[in-house]
């Protein structure tokens, strides 16, 4: 599905797909502030309603299209574990460290929304269109996390759950992550990295950053 207008990709969305979304994500719940909650529900339900997808579920487990791809489970196993990692690294370093200035709402709605982008990396229509012609569109010609970042805005998401979405993966290297952004980050890539020690990765879908060991 191609890039629409601010108004035409809100207007794709209804109240059974928020209603669905918000029963995917029951974390949503550990957010206090109501319009921020809002916001995400928001947020998931137009990158879903401007996709190929019905649900967070349809979406295939993994971690990028064809990549990392998970021996069980759906879509939102991976949304929910990294939020719930990040609220655990998050108590646990509030213990150890009581000044940390960690804000819960952000870290929770950041982790539920930094993979808000992949209904459009994963679409199978743009999946077709890119592969079709890798000279005019690039391949992709978005990643999710600068998409994500895009839904995060046009929703009025603020913009340190954004700056999550759109640093939680390899564009973060290029920035220096906010503090609650850090935590989704480390929560991500300790999801993955368990998953693959665990055996639970399929075959041929590795990542090269995974890999190990690492050639000198």
């Amino acid at each position: 599905m191609k890039l629409s207008s601010y108004e035409e990709m809100l207007a794709r969305v209804d109240d059974p797909l928020r209603e669905r979304i918000a029963a995917e994500l029951p974390e949503l719940g550990e957010i206090r502030d109501a319009e921020l909650k809002a916001g995400c529900i928001e947020a998931w339900a137009v990158a879903i309603a401007n996709s190929s997808y019905g649900s967070i579920a349809d979406i295939p487990p993994a971690g990028n299209p064809e990549k990392m791809i998970q021996k069980s489970g759906d879509q939102t196993d991976h949304i929910r574990g990294v939020t719930r990692l990040s609220i655990v690294i998050a108590d646990e370093m509030a213990s150890s460290a009581p000044d940390l200035p960690i804000d819960r709402d952000i870290l929770v709605a950041g982790g539920i929304c930094h993979d808000v982008g992949k209904p459009w990396e994963f679409d199978p229509e743009n999946r077709r269109r890119w592969k079709g012609d890798r000279a005019r569109h690039g391949l992709p010609s978005l990643r999710h996390p600068t998409y994500g970042a895009h839904i995060c805005l046009i929703v009025g998401l603020p913009e340190e759950v954004a700056h999550i979405a759109a640093g939680h993966s390899g564009e973060g290297e290029l920035m220096i992550r906010s503090l609650e952004n850090t935590i989704v980050h480390m929560a991500d890539i300790g999801y993955w990295q368990i998953m693959l020690a665990g055996g639970m990765i399929q075959d041929g879908t590795i990542s090269d950053k995974y890999k190990r060991p690492l050639s000198l």
